[in-house]
């Protein structure tokens, strides 16, 4: 399939900038592969769909605050750096974006803080953006992150950026309920839509959960240039599935009971290790998979997300996995009947 093939238009008002009040309460569209229907929900009905065996797959990266504005040395000149990905933790060396990164040069160096209790020196330009900083800081490891936590902000996408400033409901609200192993850049923004009532709920119906971690970064975001799908390459993104997850995910297949990944970052994760029965792998390493239609799912067979942008790769897996010409018309309805779109929109549920 073509690039062009996915784009429609939507709305600037059909963006969602908060969050809804209730985590459960957001809308759901439903979408049934079998028989072509579009049900229209809200999510804590979800309940309706699963019962005893089924199991969720969910996502617990969790999201850290990324972006730290400073200030460059002698002229003061305003600085937004966003950390990207820990590279040495002994060096305190770190990928990172800067911006406006026409004014960094290497050994330029960068103060962070009221106090400029936080330096960091730049050591490598990597892209036009892209730079490599080491933070020069003399403390344990420990105390290094206490620091970036203390002085980083919530790394909104920018979509919600444009509309408003951060909050602070985004630094509980920009985050699943069941986050754990923080790394990632960019929220599981599907797992939203999760609150405490409804997975207790869910138990109690005897639905398993079983948790991986894909720490998702910016390429989920990254433009699309190239119109055959086959030449985008993704960003890498590091993955962990253990074994317990393992177990969880295959008892509910071998009882061909309903398995549901939540997201396109699970939905990714667990294609990234699957065996040639369909079952799910344990893993520990990086992923750049890239889901687009025409493609063959093994591991799951219902999934949540969100409602995404035109021609972006979230959309392209929701596509692959709910078939083309049904999901770009729930997208269509969608739009007619005003659902929220992006980060902190509402969500689909695909059987």
């Amino acid at each position: 399939m073509k690039l062009s093939q996915f784009r429609f238009h939507l709305p600037k008002e059909l963006i969602a900038d908060h969050p809804s009040d209730q985590r459960d309460e957001s809308r759901l569209m439903v979408l049934d592969r079998k028989k072509q229907t579009i049900e229209h929900k809200i999510f804590k009905d979800i309940l309706n769909y699963f019962d005893d065996g089924d199991c969720f797959i969910l996502n617990n990266t969790k999201v850290f605050p990324a972006l730290l504005y400073g200030e460059k040395e002698k002229t003061g000149a305003k600085i937004t750096v966003f950390l990207l990905r820990e590279l040495n933790a002994e060096s305190r060396l770190w990928d990172v974006l800067v911006d406006p990164a026409r004014k960094i040069r290497i050994g330029n160096k960068l103060y962070f803080g009221d106090d400029d209790s936080l330096v960091a020196e730049v050591i490598d330009n990597t892209t036009s953006r892209g730079r490599t900083l080491r933070f020069l800081f003399d403390g344990t490891h420990d105390e290094f992150k206490h620091a970036i936590k203390k002085l980083g902000h919530t790394p909104l996408p920018e979509e919600v950026m444009k509309l408003r400033n951060i909050e602070p409901e985004d630094k509980e609200r920009y985050q699943t309920i069941y986050a754990k192993h923080e790394g990632a850049v960019v929220a599981p923004t599907a797992g939203f839509h999760f609150s405490r009532e409804l997975m207790k709920r869910l138990e109690l119906k005897g639905v398993n959960f079983s948790s991986i971690t894909l720490h998702a970064g910016l390429g989920n975001f990254r433009t699309i240039d190239v119109e055959d799908l086959t030449k985008h390459k993704m960003d890498s993104e590091e993955l962990i599935i253990t074994d317990e997850a393992c177990e969880i995910v295959n008892l509910s297949r071998k009882n061909r009971r309903r398995v549901c990944a939540v997201g396109t970052t699970t939905m990714k994760g667990i294609e990234s290790s699957v065996a040639v029965t369909g079952n799910l792998n344990p893993f520990n390493g990086w992923t750049n998979k890239f889901i687009f239609p025409p493609y063959e799912f093994s591991v799951a067979n219902s999934m949540v997300t969100n409602f995404h942008p035109s021609l972006s790769s979230m959309l392209m897996m929701a596509a692959a996995f709910g078939g083309f010409d049904l999901v770009m018309k729930a997208y269509k309805e969608a739009v007619d009947n005003k659902y929220k779109f992006l980060t902190y929109g509402d969500a689909m549920l695909i059987i």
